[in-house]
């Protein structure tokens, strides 16, 4: 019971990290080359996949 609970408090936290990860790439940082920007954009998109992942994972579980 409570690592379901848990493994959906990770999904929702390392999808909220990953929002804010691309809004921080795409707005704010400026001053990168563009090859970091690629890397730091494909981590995030790589969270992002993550979380979708374990998300329907999780819901074909249940």
């Amino acid at each position: 019971m409570w690592q379901r609970w848990f493994n959906w408090a990770a999904i929702v936290l390392v999808g909220g990290f990953s929002l804010v990860w691309l809004g921080v790439v795409i707005y704010v940082n400026d001053t990168s080359t563009f090859w970091m920007r690629a890397f730091q954009l494909a981590f995030g998109v790589a969270l992002a996949a993550w979380t979708v992942r374990k998300t329907t994972l999780m819901i074909t579980k249940a």
